[in-house]
């Protein structure tokens, strides 16, 4: 058997073509990819193929459509990519919209933090953190009950629900820790579901509100839901409420002046799609009784090797590149994540936050109209490839799949007529991957030794450099979100029209929304419909008389 050519370590059999690129011995450029010339793809697989040992991580890159010129012509890009990251740890403000700095990088490693007092503030937390969550697992800390606490309520949006549910889901071990339920939107179904599956048990349940500033609407909305039906049972708020958010923001000063049972900071420079290893991914951890400290540490080591300066010898830089080539620098192909294990099952909801927030921008940092992003969607390998592979072999070419497999099968599952399930998993990705290469469909390979808190750490933090190395590229800010905040406030404007449009029809006279355009001084009265549908849905006291269908006919009052 041919050796296999490992990257990202020193080795004999390997020369440097100036100083970016390291090439395997007798390649003088990369080749095309090429699935119809095996022995050329071999080439590239050893060329592009990225593996360090001690994380047990290979990235595989040969199946995307980089070439010598491509590496040669981003080469200028990357060397101001990577002295931009430089810059983000050393703590450059990466957020001008808001004056903050972006240092989820000093969260795994608090030496490198630019100020001591913030290194052993780090430290600390993260020590509290995992005291806190033995002591409830261990029901050394009870609920008011005088009952060991039973199941953990989570409030939180976005990044602070996608993190702690991919912590949930990619490492807890039945029986092990407490169980989880969320109040991740404002649905109110949704809560109801959540409320009454929990019955009685509310009184034994730990409810954790996560929110940064303290203002965001819909976390304060289902603290306010939860607190109301954990009292009206019986239960005490403050001797069971937990805060994750910024020290000295609404939320703590809130928990502070009513003796909540713990606060753990979210610090001011954490963004939320990069808060995983913060408290709000530490957290959820700790409850479970997950290994956090390795889940750091695999982080951190990542980072370690993503901040290598040579191309080749960087998987982040090696994605970054690849996504760039595939995408025209432009986003011009879709990012689908294929993880080949069930823990990862929710693994492409998390990268959607992180990948299209970050990168989803209609400026660039020039101020320049860009409209950059990646769209990202996905599920796990082999269930749902059955769903879509057909459209990404046979359909329109307008994507690249990133495979994440982990070679470690449970030794309880022993194999039945000398058949192992895990051989069949691992001979499903690699005939999918052949089928689409065969199709000239472009995929990126991700191989994990073993999957464990330590990998997923590192996973993470792979993608996350990746992104901030591929914002460089493309000359976007990838840790602002105007658009985000965009919609925020559209949202805030329409609960403001709701206002006025009830205290409009409180005097029970009856007004078409022509009317109520008129002397509400709208400039569409579409807006006005939205609302009054809901309204008159739910019983709340309003009446429409007319034909739905047609908006302009209907008549609307107070009942």
């Amino acid at each position: 058997m041919a050796p296999l050519c490992l990257l990202g370590g020193p080795s004999t059999d390997k020369f440097s073509l100036g100083s970016r690129f390291v090439k395997p011995a007798r390649m003088t450029t990369l080749p095309d990819f090429s699935i119809h010339e095996p022995h050329v793809q071999w080439q590239r697989f050893c060329a592009l193929l990225w593996h360090q040992e001690d994380l047990g991580i290979w990235v595989d890159a040969s199946r995307m459509a980089l070439n010598q010129a491509h590496l040669d012509s981003l080469a200028p890009a990357f060397d101001r990519a990577f002295t931009a990251m430089q810059a983000l740890e050393a703590g450059a403000i990466a957020n001008p919209d808001e004056g903050r700095q972006v240092g989820h990088y000093w969260l795994r490693a608090p030496e490198l933090a630019p100020d001591p007092e913030a290194a052993a503030h780090i430290k600390a937390e993260v020590e509290r953190i995992d005291a806190f969550g033995q002591q409830l697992i261990g029901a050394a800390v009870q609920a008011p009950s005088g009952m060991p606490f039973t199941d953990v309520l989570w409030i939180g949006i976005g990044g602070s629900g996608l993190g702690p549910l991919l912590i949930l889901r990619a490492l807890k071990e039945e029986g092990v820790g407490l169980p989880f339920h969320f109040f991740d939107n404002v649905d109110p179904q949704g809560m109801s579901r959540t409320l009454s599956a929990l019955g009685e048990r509310l009184r034994t349940t730990l409810v954790v509100v996560v929110s940064k500033s303290g203002g965001t609407p819909e976390p304060r909305l289902g603290m306010e839901q939860a607190r109301a039906r954990l009292e009206a049972l019986g239960g005490t708020w403050a001797q069971q409420a937990v805060a994750v958010t910024m020290v000295g923001s609404q939320l703590d000063q809130r928990a502070e002046a009513e003796g909540w049972m713990a606060r753990f900071d979210m610090f001011d420079w954490v963004g939320g799609r990069t808060s995983i290893t913060s408290a709000v991914g530490l957290l959820p951890a700790a409850l479970i009784g997950a290994d956090l400290h390795g889940f750091l540490e695999g982080a951190a080591r990542m980072d370690a090797a993503t901040r290598v300066t040579n191309l080749l010898e960087n998987p982040a830089a090696l994605m970054a590149a690849a996504w760039h080539v595939a995408c025209g620098g432009a986003g011009g192909r879709d990012m689908v994540v294929l993880p080949y294990r069930d823990r990862l099952e929710v693994f492409s909801r998390y990268l959607q936050q992180l990948v299209m927030e970050s990168l989803g921008k209609r400026l660039d940092r020039d101020g320049c109209q860009v409209h950059q992003g990646i769209a990202v969607y996905g599920n796990k390998g082999s269930t749902d490839q059955h769903a879509y592979v057909q459209q990404l072999r046979d359909g329109v070419d307008n994507f690249f799949v990133t495979f994440i497999e982990a070679l470690d099968d449970p030794a309880d599952v022993a194999p039945i007529t000398g058949e192992y399930p895990g051989d069949f998993l691992d001979g499903f990705l690699q005939g999918t991957r052949s089928a689409l290469s065969e199709g000239g469909r472009q995929s990126l390979s991700i191989s994990l030794r073993r999957f464990d808190a330590r990998s997923l750490g590192a996973l993470v933090a792979l993608f996350e450099r990746a992104v901030g190395l591929y914002a460089e590229l493309v000359n976007v800010n990838a840790y602002d979100q105007p658009g985000v905040e965009a919609g925020k406030k559209a949202a805030a404007t329409i609960l403001e029209l709701q206002g006025r449009l009830e205290a409009l029809l409180a005097d029970g006279h009856p007004r078409s929304l022509e009317a109520i355009q008129e002397e509400l001084q709208l400039p569409s009265p579409e807006a006005a419909f939205w609302i009054l549908r809901h309204l008159c849905g739910n019983a709340r006291g309003y009446s429409a008389e007319g034909d739905w269908g047609n908006p302009a006919g209907l008549v609307f009052r107070t009942m």
